[in-house]
Parts: C-alpha cells; sequence; structure tokens
C-alpha cells in the first residue's frame, strides 16, 4: 500500500513555495552553492531543490538541518509562537459576569 500524498490547497501550496524562495534566497545571500548547503545539510541536491521549490513531502527534520546550515534555525521557533487566534478564543472562556455589590454584614 503506497503512502497517500498530502492535498494542499492552492494557498497553502503558495505558502510552501514562499518558503522554499526565502531558503533559495538565503542560501544566495550567503553565497553558498546547493553542493555545498546539501553536503553540509547531509542531503542530496535533488532533497534541497525540492525545498527550495516548496515541494510538499519534506520533512520538518530536513528543513531544520538546512535552516541549520544557513545560520536560520531559531526562525522554526517562531511559527505558531503569536497564536491570536486561539488567544482569543481561550479569553473568551477566561471572561467573567460582572459581580454585584458586596452586602454589608
Amino acid at each position: 500500500m503506497s503512502a497517500k500524498r498530502p492535498k494542499l490547497l492552492p494557498k497553502e501550496r503558495r505558502i510552501l513555495e514562499n518558503i522554499g524562495e526565502n531558503i533559495k534566497l538565503a542560501r544566495l545571500r550567503r553565497k553558498l552553492t546547493t553542493e555545498q548547503v546539501a553536503n553540509r545539510a547531509n542531503i542530496s541536491r535533488k532533497t534541497l531543490w525540492h525545498i527550495e521549490k516548496g515541494s510538499e513531502h519534506i520533512s520538518i527534520g530536513i528543513m531544520l538541518q538546512v535552516l541549520s546550515v544557513l545560520g536560520l534555525k531559531n526562525d522554526l521557533k517562531n511559527i505558531a509562537k503569536d497564536d491570536l487566534l486561539g488567544r482569543k478564543l481561550q479569553d473568551v472562556n477566561l471572561i467573567t459576569k460582572k459581580r454585584g455589590p458586596k452586602k454589608d454584614k
């Protein structure tokens, strides 16, 4: 039985393509060849090509290896860091009703 390929929406595909393009630009800014990055990340040049094209089958671990070679591994820590929607949903459950005035004893 073959593994299922993920079905991405066009918006999701563009996100991966943008990430790949950003990684490629980071590599070019550092004047590193695909062979140098691939060797340092212990991956094939073809795998690096897939990363830079935004292929959906690349694992997060391989992505981390490439980002480490480029000195960008801490960028991965920022994914979902500022979860605005999650915080709003959480805060809705924390809101309490106003209480009436205290009774004098």
